[in-house]
């Protein structure tokens, strides 16, 4: 782990900014197929400067064009993964392991241990080498996520791995130092952030997070991707309604005309708008419920 004092001056060297750096080739998209289909219109931008994508599956979604696809074997099934991706080959370069086998299926890992995902590598992903790059399991930030690794990196013996992938939902300082540990764990590996984010803190917090946050992984040699997670709207976010790149009526946030490296103001993400939203929801469900009573 990082010391405060080497965090602090990480801190004190980061540029002054009014918002984060506009484009960047490492900025990608976790894609969630959205409830309400025009928020591909804004989240899919022509003039958007994202470059990836990830979707938690195999195969690309329709909706989403112009973007580098990353497949991704999420879980312990059955399933044709090393077909699905030799059928997109060359237009696939990389691939991602199993999202958060180290926690439960009901917080959205996938339960799986580092034995049993050690054996779905080497018949699942391994055979892929030598025609993309492959990534490890994302683990989750908790502490039991680099002891789950470690397990699984000595369980596959043979195995090959081209970059680590981590998640993180806390605040800048411990990012830097859940950074600086892997990177020192792993000195010869890249890291992609495939989640990202600053979870159920006020907007204040959250953009202020943002703003360092994406700066900081740009200058970052060793980063070689980020994606941050909130591509979609504020009302149904589950790491908080401020670091959504929607608002709950679906118009880009701050946080999402940044990211994407659009101008202009965004539209209020904030607990107060969506709190609105579902007020708003509810008086017409009354009116109508009202007016079905005196008809």
């Amino acid at each position: 782990m990082l010391p405060s004092s080497l965090l602090l001056t990480l801190l004190m060297l980061l540029p002054s900014i009014s918002h984060a750096q506009t484009t960047s080739p490492k900025r990608g998209l976790t894609y969630l197929t959205p409830e309400h289909p025009n928020d591909d219109k804004a989240l899919l931008s022509a003039d958007s400067s994202l470059t990836w994508y990830y979707s938690y599956k195999s195969l690309p979604d329709a909706a989403v064009t112009g973007l580098e696809f990353v497949p991704m074997l999420w879980g312990d099934h059955d399933n044709t993964f090393v077909a699905e991706v030799t059928s997109q080959l060359p237009n696939v370069k990389y691939v991602l392991g199993f999202n958060e086998p180290d926690m439960s299926l009901d917080v959205g890992g996938t339960a799986i241990s580092p034995e049993r995902a050690a054996f779905l590598w080497k018949r699942d992903i391994q055979p892929l080498k030598g025609q993309v790059k492959l990534g490890a399991p994302a683990v989750s930030s908790a502490e039991w996520g680099m002891p789950w690794l470690k397990s699984f990196f000595d369980a596959c013996d043979g195995c090959s791995f081209d970059f680590i992938p981590i998640h993180w939902y806390g605040n800048f300082e411990g990012l830097a130092s859940h950074l600086g540990h892997y990177h020192v764990t792993f000195p010869d590996q890249k890291l992609w952030i495939t989640e990202l984010g600053y979870a159920h803190v006020d907007l204040q917090a959250t953009e202020d997070f943002f703003n360092t946050t994406i700066n900081y992984l740009d200058s970052l040699d060793y980063v070689e991707r980020y994606s941050w997670f909130g591509a979609f709207r504020a009302d149904v976010s589950n790491v908080g309604p401020n670091g959504a790149m929607l608002s709950a009526d679906g118009e880009l946030t701050n946080i999402g005309l940044w990211y994407l490296g659009l101008e202009g103001s965004g539209a209020s993400s904030g607990a107060a708008a969506v709190l609105v939203k579902k007020m708003v929801l509810l008086g017409a469900m009354g009116f109508a419920v009202g007016w079905g009573i005196l008809c």
